[in-house]
C-alpha cells in the first residue's frame, strides 16, 4: 500500500504523513540495479519511454496521505507525487506530459513487461526483487514502527522482549510483515491483511495489540486516524538501511537517467525540502533489545 503531524495549524503537516505500510521483504538493500554514467545521453528527446513525449508513472490505488493526497497522484500533492513530478521535471517533461497508470503493489515488482516507465509505491529495494525488475538508487530511507491503542496490552513497551507476546498485524508481501516474522519473531503468527486500512480496522475493533507500519504511516495513523492510539516505537535502521526507490522494468534504458535526476535533487536540496514538507513528524521512541 502507500499513502500518507499536530492538527489544526498542523494540518498540512499531518496530511504529511500516512497510511500505506507499502515497505516489503526483507533483505533491503541501499544499492539500486545500476549507477550513474556521464556517457548516457539524457536529454529528453534522446529518453526511451514506452510513449515518445510522455513519461507514465505507476502507482496503487487506493493512493494515501502522506505519499499522495485526495486519491490523485497527478495533482502533485503528498511526498511521493511531488518525487515524481521532480524526477519528471528534471527529465526533462512538464507536467501535462506525465501521466498515471494504476499498478497493484505485488504485481509491480512481478517479472515480465511493464506499462509504465517507472513506478513509485514505497516499493523498498531488495535482492529478490532485484532479480526481477531495476530499481533507482533510494529516494527515501525509512524505519518500521509499532502503533497501538493507547488501552493495548503493549501500549508501553520499551523492549523488543515486551512485543514477544503481542498478536501484531501487516499487509501482506511488504517490509513491515517480514519485520514481524524476521526480526520480532513473536510467539504468535502475525496477522496478514490486503492493506493497512483492513490492518488499522482490526487494530480499532481490538482484534489485535498493535500493527507495524514504516514510520511516516505511523505518524499519519496516530495524527488523523485515530484519536486513541500512539506510537509505541519504532526500530533503528538496519544494516544498509531500508530505502524505497523508483521501480523500473529489467533492463530499463531509464535507470541511469533516473539516476541521474535523482543525485541532482539530492544536491540542490529539492529532494530534502519535499521530504520536509510531506514527511514531518516528530521524534518516535526507539525500541531497546
Amino acid at each position: 500500500m502507500r499513502r500518507s503531524l499536530l492538527l489544526s495549524a498542523a494540518l498540512p503537516a499531518v496530511a504529511a504523513l500516512a497510511l500505506a505500510g507499502c515497505a516489503s521483504e526483507a533483505d533491503t538493500s541501499s544499492s539500486a540495479s545500476a549507477t550513474p554514467s556521464a556517457s548516457v545521453d539524457c536529454s529528453p528527446e534522446s529518453l526511451q519511454t514506452l510513449t515518445p513525449g510522455t513519461l507514465k508513472v505507476g502507482t496503487d490505488t487506493p493512493a494515501y496521505p502522506p505519499y499522495f493526497e485526495d486519491d490523485d497522484p497527478s495533482n502533485g500533492k503528498g511526498f511521493e507525487s511531488a518525487v515524481a513530478y521532480a524526477v519528471a521535471e528534471e527529465l526533462g517533461f512538464s507536467q501535462d506530459q506525465v501521466t498515471w497508470v494504476t499498478v497493484p503493489f505485488n504485481k509491480s515488482y512481478a517479472p515480465g513487461a511493464k506499462d509504465f516507465d517507472f513506478d513509485i509505491n514505497q516499493i523498498s529495494i531488495t535482492p529478490k526483487r532485484q532479480k526481477a525488475v531495476d530499481f533507482s538508487e533510494g529516494y527515501y530511507t525509512v524505519n518500521q514502527a509499532v502503533v497501538a491503542l493507547e488501552d493495548s496490552p503493549i501500549a508501553n513497551a520499551t523492549t523488543l522482549a515486551e512485543l514477544q507476546e503481542a498478536k501484531l498485524g501487516a499487509q501482506v508481501g511488504t517490509t513491515s510483515l517480514d519485520f514481524i516474522t524476521e526480526d520480532i519473531q513473536p510467539t504468535q503468527e502475525p496477522m496478514v491483511y490486503n492493506d493497512t486500512n483492513d490492518a488499522k480496522s482490526a487494530l480499532e475493533a481490538g482484534q489485535i495489540d498493535g500493527i507495524v507500519v514504516d514510520l511516516p504511516t505511523a505518524y499519519y495513523v496516530t495524527a488523523v486516524e485515530f484519536d486513541n492510539a500512539k506510537i509505541v516505537g519504532q526500530f533503528p535502521a538496519q544494516e544498509g538501511g531500508e530505502e524505497f526507490g523508483l521501480l523500473m522494468a529489467k533492463g530499463s534504458p531509464l535507470v541511469t537517467c533516473v539516476n541521474q535526476a535523482l543525485t541532482s535533487l539530492k544536491d540542490s536540496g529539492e529532494l530534502q525540502q519535499i521530504q520536509d514538507e510531506w514527511l514531518v513528524g516528530k521524534d518516535a521512541p526507539y525500541f531497546t533489545e
